[in-house]
Order: structure tokens, then C-alpha cells, then sequence
């Protein structure tokens, strides 16, 4: 896929009602073209707070305390089948997890498929009638989506000083579409928009298939559990082991039970855990430290 730089001036960072949001470079696409408006509702489908119809990547920034601050960065994308944005689960709640560990964080609302006023209520009903419909949709978005996540990458890097981040020290972390994002990021950067490491938790391997690691390529966990209802399971191994025959440093966490998209969700069973692991891991490959108030 073509790589697009886009100059630091271009990058605008703005404030909107308390929140530090950071507006990323937005090339038209093709054949593509969103009729509805950005939307942030409560799906009663997914019992969840989300975000649809989004045609402006953006990103809003979550900082520790200075005195809490390790200088580690996350990037955070959430799921929601490309059609959506788990905005809470998958994203500000996982955020607000990160920085009382000190760990900056940055929830990517990278371009979505357009949809009509109610986007899950759209792929909900594709899943029914017509799967293979999301499938081609989302193809025509998905290369995009991991040209914000790229550019998510190069902002926050060309932007450490400011962010008072260690630009050695940027992760990229995606939930289910967003691990597709996660993946396409880990098989397309550049040496600027390369991530230090990568976290793809029940990442969509059907929609961004499995490659051949980078020679460079950063270390990696991989989080899954073996009951998801989307077989994601599977693909979650094959990446681990493509990683694993290339020599790169991987772990994975598989969990028995877990199901698809539990994320920040509280379900009574280990996976609820899953970010502790996380932590657990960065301190070990040494991508973060522990920080005491």
C-alpha cells in the first residue's frame, strides 16, 4: 500500500470542550463518499457507547500526571467491524486504564465504512443477509483506515517533545477491526511511522490475512480467546506463529473463554485481566517502567 507523508504543519491539534483532540491528514478516497454526519450514540444492539460514519481520522489524547509520566506511548484503535468505534470499551476506557499507569494514550478514530444514521444496525443486519456484502465494503475503506493509523504514528512521534513521550517508546494497540488496522500498520510503515510495538487484541485476520513479518519488525502481543464467536481464534495463532518462524519476539494470551469484544468489559471470567497482562508484558520487554506517585 502507498505511503503517504504528510508534513508536521499539517497536523492540527485543537482543544474542544476540555478535550485535546488532534485532527490527522484526510486524502479523499475514491468511489467513496460519507452522506451522514460523524455520529456518537448508545447502540442498544451492542449495549455499548459508539461512533459511526467517521470521515476525519482524529485522535484524543488521554496524558498522566507529570509525576506519573514513563515516557510510553499507546495508540489506541477500536473495534466495531470498520462500520463502527467501540468509542468506551475499546477505546477512552482502555485510555483512562494506560495513564494510571503513567503510559500516554491516543484513541485513533480512524475512517469507517459509511453508513446510514445507525451504523451497527447496518452491519448487523449485512451479517444476517448478506456477509460477504461487509467484506467488500470494508475493502474499499481499510487501507485508509491503516494510513491514519500510520499517520497517528508519524504525529506522535514528530510531536514526543511535546507530548513529553520517548519517541522510541510508541505502541500501536487495536481491538478486532482495529486489529486489522494494528496489522496493516505492522506490514506497511516506514522507518518514520514505524510503531515500537504492537498490541492486536482479537484482531479481524479475515479482512487484513496474514504476511510475512518485516526484517524490523517490533515486538508483539497478541491477546484472543478461543471461544470467539468469529473464529478469530485461529488467525490469532497463525499470526503468532508467523511471528514466532520469523524469530521475532511475540507472546500471546489465549484465553478459554472470553467470547469477541469483551475489551474494558467486566464479564467475570480471566480475560477481564487482559490489560494487567499487557502491562505485565511492557515491563518485561522493558517498553515501559513502573512509576510510583
Amino acid at each position: 500500500m502507498k505511503n503517504i507523508y504528510i508534513p508536521f504543519f499539517l497536523f492540527l491539534a485543537t482543544v474542544v470542550a476540555s478535550q485535546e483532540i488532534v485532527t490527522l491528514p484526510n486524502e479523499s478516497i475514491d468511489g467513496v463518499s460519507w452522506k451522514n454526519p460523524e455520529k456518537e450514540y448508545y447502540s442498544d444492539i451492542w449495549k455499548t457507547q459508539v461512533v459511526t460514519n467517521v470521515s476525519e481520522p482524529t485522535m484524543q489524547v488521554f496524558r498522566p500526571s507529570a509525576e506519573n509520566n514513563t515516557g510510553t506511548a499507546v495508540i489506541v484503535a477500536p473495534g466495531g467491524g470498520l462500520f463502527a468505534h467501540s468509542i468506551n470499551s475499546e477505546g477512552n476506557d482502555v485510555a483512562k486504564w494506560l495513564i494510571e499507569k503513567g503510559i500516554t494514550a491516543f484513541v485513533l478514530k480512524y475512517r469507517l465504512v459509511p453508513t446510514g444514521e445507525d451504523g451497527v444496525a447496518d452491519i448487523s443486519q449485512l451479517a444476517e443477509t448478506n456477509p460477504q456484502k461487509i467484506g467488500e465494503r470494508v475493502a474499499t475503506v481499510l487501507p485508509h483506515s491503516i494510513q491514519d493509523g500510520l499517520n497517528a504514528i508519524l504525529h506522535v512521534r514528530e510531536n514526543a517533545q511535546m507530548y513529553a513521550i520517548d519517541p522510541n517508546k510508541i505502541g500501536f494497540m487495536g481491538f478486532s477491526a482495529g486489529g486489522a488496522v494494528t496489522m496493516g500498520v505492522a506490514y506497511n510503515y516506514k522507518k518514520t511511522s514505524r510503531p515500537d510495538f504492537l498490541v492486536p487484541v482479537y484482531p479481524w485476520t479475515d479482512v487484513m490475512p496474514i504476511q510475512k513479518p518485516k526484517i524490523d519488525s517490533p515486538p508483539m502481543l497478541i491477546v484472543c480467546a478461543s471461544d470467539d464467536p468469529l473464529g478469530l481464534a485461529k488467525g490469532s495463532v497463525e499470526l503468532y506463529t508467523s511471528m514466532l518462524g520469523a524469530n521475532k519476539s511475540i507472546g500471546l494470551h489465549m484465553y478459554s473463554k472470553g467470547g469477541h469484544g469483551f475489551g474494558m468489559r467486566k464479564n467475570g471470567l480471566p480475560s477481564d485481566s487482559w490489560i494487567s497482562r499487557f502491562y505485565d508484558w511492557a515491563l518485561a520487554e522493558g517498553l515501559t517502567q513502573k512509576k510510583t506517585k
